[in-house]
């Protein structure tokens, strides 16, 4: 390895520059290897190849492992590939040529961490990713799921945003940092997003955000970073923002109202697939007489999976009140009861909450956090006869799937689905029952 005292390219203001053998995909799109014992975890690298990567974590002058005072103690510390000395057969091009491992990486956008690595052998990574986090956080015994194409692998972004800094320049931020990199083309996004991206002009520093529903029209959002400050600052009145316009989103032949800028799945197929995985999980165990909860519901999408399964009694819950009233109108022909609440807070609402939902089935699509410990301990009490948790964080999942075992229920099957390619994300969805 390089001495990173007097490695090549090493300056005072810069890192030092290692030469590392990769070993393993790290949850988060980083990747590990090991320098004198202490872990690094490394961008834009894949298992089984030899890279030189520079340290970005602020290292010390001195002491840090030259003996020149005191060491450095950190467990870890993060790098980014500069060049690969031994390449993977698994590495191709990058899908975005500006995010390509040869350009600095400071000027590598971020939002497609696994870019460079062949699509087929993604998947494969992303299992392990969630292998791990099932066997370190669930408790183990419990085998992923192959990780299923869902696709369109590029041009699949329907929701992107944008960052304007204070000398105007437009574009993403940097991988792993909040610097903008004005870029040349958008891959990932959707054609019209792209090119509307590309012909943007002058614009307050802030951020935009480009949204394209299903009428394929591009919706512009400008934030400045005058209206974030303001509506931070106590002294003066709060400004607030219009009314946001209604969009229309399409699955299964149902249409969603949604506010503009509200939550929905980014991929243009992701909604109707994890609405079919729910469904597919979920076949022969919706009893048409029992209640049953769609939790953390937004707009009424897994609702309306309930209804379409036989469900006839449905209270969906969702702490936006703007999302809970577009869930009413979504499913005016559903006997569906629209409640606008924090998950955690209804469920412990007494004669308000969930009256009798045994023999029912539970929906669950928390946020990336996860349900948490006291949700799942609640929602296990209501003694439902099955639970269908979808998942968009593999160690969020694995440590809310280790509370419910401890109050008896099991995962039966589990779904996995790359509905954002070319990042780590991965969407799992599992059916537990006691």
């Amino acid at each position: 390895m390089t001495d990173p005292s007097t490695g090549p390219g090493t300056d005072a203001s810069a890192g030092p520059l290692l030469d590392l053998d990769v070993t393993a995909i790290a949850h988060g799109g980083v990747f590990v290897a090991r320098h004198e014992g202490r872990v690094v975890f490394v961008a834009d690298a894949i298992p089984g190849e030899r890279v030189r990567a520079r340290v970005t974590d602020p290292v010390p002058s001195t002491g840090s492992e030259t003996g020149n005072g005191a060491a450095d103690k950190r467990s870890f510390w993060r790098a980014e590939t500069v060049e690969v000395l031994d390449a993977s057969p698994h590495r191709r091009p990058h899908v975005w040529a500006e995010a390509d491992v040869s350009r600095p990486p400071e000027q590598r956008p971020g939002g497609a961490d696994l870019g460079h690595i062949e699509i087929g052998h993604q998947r494969a990574l992303k299992r392990q990713v969630l292998q791990e986090a099932l066997d370190r956080f669930a408790g183990g015994g419990i085998a992923a799921p192959e990780v299923e194409a869902t696709g369109t692998d590029e041009n699949w972004r329907t929701r992107v945003t944008l960052h304007v800094d204070a000398e105007h320049r437009i574009g993403p931020y940097a991988a792993r940092s909040h610097r903008v990199v004005p870029v040349a083309e958008h891959v990932l996004a959707r054609p019209a997003i792209d090119a509307a991206a590309r012909a943007l002009g002058d614009l307050p520093e802030g951020r935009i955000e480009l949204v394209e529903p299903a009428d394929g029209q591009v919706r512009f959002l400008v934030r400045p970073e005058s209206e974030r400050f303001s509506r931070k600052d106590r002294r003066g009145p709060r400004r607030g923002r219009p009314t946001p316009e209604t969009v229309i989103e399409r699955v299964g032949g149902r249409e969603f109202q949604l506010d503009v800028d509200g939550f929905w799945q980014i991929h243009p197929d992701a909604a109707a697939l994890l609405d079919g995985a729910v469904a597919d999980l979920l076949q022969g165990s919706v009893a048409p007489e029992a209640e049953h909860l769609d939790l953390y519901g937004g707009v009424g999408l897994f609702a309306a999976t309930l209804a379409r399964l036989g469900a006839r009694k449905i209270t969906t819950v969702e702490s936006s009140p703007r999302a809970t009233r577009h869930a009413v109108e979504n499913l005016r022909d559903v006997d569906v009861t629209a409640v606008t609440a924090r998950v955690d807070r209804y469920l412990r609402a007494g004669d308000a909450g969930p009256q009798n939902v045994a023999g029912g089935a539970v929906i669950l699509d928390p946020p990336r956090s996860g349900a948490g410990r006291a949700v799942v301990e609640d929602v296990a009490a209501l003694d439902p006869a099955a639970i269908v948790y979808v998942a968009c964080d593999p160690v969020a999942l694995a440590r809310d799937l280790a509370t419910f075992r401890g109050l008896g229920y099991e995962p039966r099957r589990m779904r996995a689905l790359d509905l954002f390619p070319h990042s780590h994300h991965l969407e799992t969805v599992a059916l537990l029952s006691r």
